[in-house]
């Protein structure tokens, strides 16, 4: 039996996840996310894909973060028409995302061709519209966690949660063939314990093969409890001086309903009573919406709420809505009192780079970095300590207080990712994907220092690296 793993995307980066799977005549895609970054990166998105898409048989989405689905529109505009098969809830979720990067796709293409023209360069098609969106969410073929089903002859599907967004799935696949059985385990974004409203991952004790993200794998989080006094310390200092406002760029699906649910929480804590909190996103207004829907996959700690406080939600209470334009550039009329949270959470775009223009170079503000930021967003260049931000082609100096909370992350630290992988019996072979290279080189020295006995094999997938799954336990890479 013909059974290969091709890695090609989220390998030694940590964008464009993307995996192919082929088990003979069949073709499956394990996520076909969009390419996030610099320029040059997204323009990566505008490059054929490395296989046909209409011989893909069937792609398994782990979740809706657009990193992870954001080019299945592009690859049924190329000819895929099979299933996708995904939880429930990231089906719901992938909606509201996909017609958001339909939108945005169709403006931001509009931009590059202007400058292309100038310079007398070709111009680029759009990567799809809102017809390939609604044609690809047709083809989404919703399952339950736990629910084991056959695919195709051979072929076996069971989701898991992973704790990382609503809908987050684990993925663990039985390929058998005349001889015996593979399983596969691919974490897609592997949460952590303890994190509000989500479950803890699934843990998993049995594979052939595991597919781990390493986003964090070089580093520690802090615990849960330093980083509520973390914030509580940020907002007690913000209120102290009272002059100014707090920004949250946050990703609209996850991290904002977290934000929103620790702010119902702590509101009495952090004496949010003097501040007007505001959810700037049209994208994370509908993503709250969904998750208020599915409360019945939430954490036990959430439900217990729900059930005990009728008519209060926790994702709705102490918060404002801003949906139209119109009443977001009212809040840049705003100078204090305003806890802003709004999108991207890489600073990259949306309605979040309007509120730094008007709010980065005061002193008397404060920005709450709250989630991973890719290498050269504008988010990152925060992080890094740039001096200035480039804002709709303006430089706009940073003078406000800048936080970094990565105790907020929805992404596993290295002690978690390790702690995940120890619960596999027999120390199945783990390839790394989904993670830079420095992350990478420093959890894989982690496990070889930690573990006993460590894994069968251990390496970081480069883009292009093809894996012959009829050799597992061994890792045979195919030219």
């Amino acid at each position: 039996m013909d059974m290969t793993l091709t890695f090609l995307g989220a390998a030694e980066e940590v964008t464009g996840s993307c995996h192919l799977l082929t088990i003979n005549d069949r073709q499956i895609l394990l996520d076909c996310g969009l390419i996030q970054g610099s320029k040059t990166d997204a323009l990566r998105n505008h490059q054929d894909f490395y296989f046909d898409p209409s011989r893909i048989d069937a792609v398994i989405l782990s979740h809706a973060h657009i990193d992870h689905s954001g080019r299945i529109p592009q690859l049924v505009k190329s000819g895929f028409s099979g299933p996708i098969y995904t939880h429930k809830a990231s089906a719901e979720l992938s909606e509201i995302m996909l017609k958001d990067a339909a939108m945005l796709q169709q403006r931001d293409t509009e931009r590059v061709n202007k400058k292309r023209l100038k310079n007398n360069l070709p111009t680029i098609d759009i990567l799809y519209d809102e017809r390939d969106v609604e044609q690809a969410i047709k083809q989404f073929l919703p399952i339950t966690y736990g629910q084991r089903v056959s695919i195709f002859p051979g072929i076996e599907l069971r989701l898991s949660d992973a704790g990382h967004i609503l809908g987050s799935a684990l993925v663990e696949l039985w390929l058998t063939d005349p001889i015996g059985q593979k399983k596969i385990v691919f974490s897609g974004d592997l949460g952590r314990e303890g994190m509000p409203i989500l479950n803890d991952p699934v843990a998993i004790d049995d594979a052939d093969l595991v597919l781990m993200e390493s986003t964090y794998g070089d580093r520690f989080h802090r615990s849960w409890e330093e980083t509520i006094t973390e914030l509580e310390q940020i907002f007690a200092a913000a209120i102290s001086h009272s002059q100014g406002n707090i920004l949250l760029p946050a990703f609209s699906v996850g991290r904002a309903q977290e934000l929103l649910y620790l702010f119902h929480l702590y509101a009495k804590q952090w004496d949010l009573s003097r501040w007007k909190v505001c959810l700037d996103s049209p994208m994370a207004i509908e993503a709250t919406k969904v998750y208020i829907n599915n409360y019945p996959v939430m954490d036990d700690d959430f439900k217990r709420f729900t059930r005990q406080h009728p008519g209060e939600h926790p994702l709705l209470s102490n918060v404002e809505f801003i949906e139209s334009t119109e009443e977001s550039m009212a809040l840049n009329d705003i100078n204090h009192g305003l806890i802003i949270i709004a999108g991207s959470g890489m600073c990259n775009g949306g309605r979040i780079r309007c509120h730094l223009e008007h709010n980065l170079w005061r002193s008397e503000c404060d920005v709450i970095i709250c989630g991973y930021q890719a290498i050269s967003t504008p988010g990152r260049l925060l992080v890094d300590g740039a001096d200035y931000l480039t804002i709709h082609g303006k430089p706009v100096k940073v003078a406000a207080k800048l936080h970094t909370v990565g105790g907020l992350s929805a992404h596993a630290d290295q002690a978690e990712l390790i702690a995940w992988y120890h619960q596999f019996k027999a120390s199945p072979p783990l390839v790394l994907v989904h993670g830079e290279p420095l992350a990478q080189q420093g959890l894989i020295a982690a496990i070889n220092e930690q573990l006993s006995p460590p894994p069968r094999a251990l390496v970081a997938a480069k883009r292009g690296d093809k894996l012959d799954l009829s050799a597992l336990p061994k890792l045979v890479w195919l030219p």
